[in-house]
């Protein structure tokens, strides 16, 4: 028995003219990937940025909002100009240090391992564990002699990815200053534009809830990772004065804690595993101090700080904070971690008020015996 199935021109065209379309726009976005980046970062930054914008623009002559926009560009390039002046140096003669101090510390180990040189003995693995020490001794101390001489050739090998990088944050700063000063008449236009009263309402509030989540999350985050920043540091700085640990090492400990923790869940971890290596290979009890410090912090900020500033921020499972930053940081790296969650919680805003007209409908929808049913259930 065959089986015969009519589809109407009609049909077939719309289906392919989809197709077509989808084909269409995948290829558009992969081509503009980049441009999309830029525009979606400078968005994220005016959200952001967008309420400290008009606190200031309030106080100006004529509550300008260029002015308070131009103000509030100015106190952040300062703050990214004295946070690479004191950071940037530390950093590299941190990374020279621990690239010298990497053949001694190989020496001392191969040493101190009794009990691992018997078990390559044993097994006969001897020569091949002595020239992995050797290997990893030669390339620490070519790496750390090569480095200076090196740096120049790399950064001419990566000029154009610099010069890239330089344009990228060029069009990101402008995109991002035009938004703010353009954003209450864009608002104007897009609310202006409705019809239905009622339909604006509910969508403004809507719109209202998401940028909220958005800047209380950003807010939120940023005063834990400072407080996370100033303790790691000064924590840092007060076992310098008591171990052989450099007092600048502070500033990048404090750098370092401030960026990852920006990254929820497992970034505070991960930088206080670099902070503790740091300080491991200047003086290995100042890095035993340290663990049992970050510890102890971790358990104050995971029970009492994080739950104060953040509370109701973002109502997400779990689940989703780590689905939802493994999601970003493998697309977008740790940028991508970061604005992972305010998106989350903005989509989790549009499928809770979906979900809350979709139940309003079924309910209106209702078949009048069913209600009828219902009204008597709910009065006995």
């Amino acid at each position: 028995m065959k089986l015969k199935i009519e589809i109407e021109t009609k049909t077939f065209v719309r289906f392919w003219l989809v197709v077509v379309a989808f084909v269409a726009l995948y290829a558009i976005i992969s081509s503009a990937l980049q441009a999309l980046i830029i525009i979606g970062v400078a968005f994220f930054l005016a959200l952001v940025l967008n309420g400290p914008v008009g606190r200031l623009a309030s106080v100006m002559p004529g509550k300008s909002r260029a002015a308070g926009t131009s103000i509030a560009y100015v106190l952040v390039l300062v703050f990214l100009g004295a946070f690479m002046f004191l950071i940037v140096p530390p950093v590299i003669d941190q990374s020279v240090r621990v690239a010298e101090s990497i053949p001694a510390f190989v020496d001392q180990a191969q040493t101190q391992w009794h009990g691992l040189s018997n078990l390559a003995t044993h097994y006969g693995v001897s020569d091949q564990l002595d020239q992995a020490f050797t290997s990893v001794k030669d390339s620490a101390g070519s790496w750390a002699s090569d480095w200076a001489s090196s740096v120049g050739s790399n950064v001419i090998a990566s000029v154009g990815s610099l010069l890239g990088f330089v344009v990228a944050a060029f069009l990101v700063i402008v995109l991002t200053f035009f938004m703010l000063i353009e954003a209450p008449r864009w608002q104007e236009i897009l609310w202006g534009a409705y019809n239905d009263e009622d339909k604006m309402k509910h969508h403004r509030d809507l719109v209202t809830k998401m940028h909220n989540v958005v800047t209380g999350f950003v807010t939120g985050q940023f005063a834990v990772a400072g407080l996370a920043a100033f303790f790691a540091g000064l924590t840092v700085f007060v076992l310098s004065l008591i171990f052989a640990v450099p007092a600048n090492l502070s500033l990048p400990a404090a750098a370092i804690v401030f960026i990852l923790t920006l990254i929820p869940m497992f970034g505070a971890t991960i930088a206080g595993v670099l902070i503790s290596l740091l300080l491991a290979f200047n003086d290995v009890g100042a890095a035993i101090v340290f663990v049992v410090y970050f510890v102890i912090y971790q358990q104050v900020e995971n029970n009492f700080i994080s739950p104060a500033i953040q509370s109701k921020t973002v109502e997400l499972s779990a689940l989703a904070i780590l689905a939802s930053v493994t999601i970003g940081i493998y697309l977008f790296g740790i940028a991508g971690g970061i604005i992972s969650i305010p998106i989350a919680g903005s989509i989790k805003v549009l499928l809770e008020d979906y979900a809350e007209h979709a139940k309003k409908h079924r309910k209106e929808g209702m078949h009048p015996l069913h209600k009828l049913i219902k009204k008597v259930q709910e009065d006995s």
